[in-house]
């Protein structure tokens, strides 16, 4: 069987992205906060941000907010009852 050359420049491209993908999938743990990717992000004052997009190593929850990503700081985060709540307001997020 002949691979082309295109789809294996493809697959060799893509490879890191599938790879990401599936480490940022795992619920990550922060102490007293769990975030994973899917769950809602509560604004300071109790206003929904947007669902987690995914987490990133650190544990910082990204978002997308106006179409960008924006990674909120994990220091930033708290639960109130079962609501991952960060701080910082969507004003501040999205400077």
């Amino acid at each position: 069987m002949k691979i082309s050359p295109l789809f294996a420049v493809v697959a060799l491209a893509l490879a890191p992205v599938a790879a990401q993908a599936a480490e940022s999938v795992a619920p990550v743990a922060v102490p007293g906060v769990t975030v994973t990717p899917g769950k809602m992000l509560y604004a300071a004052g109790g206003k929904r941000l947007a669902a987690v997009y995914r987490v990133a190593a650190d544990g910082s929850p990204q978002i997308i907010l106006d179409g960008k990503l924006i990674t909120v700081p994990v220091s930033t985060l708290a639960m109130d009852g079962d609501k991952a709540t960060t701080s910082l307001t969507k004003a501040q997020l999205s400077r």
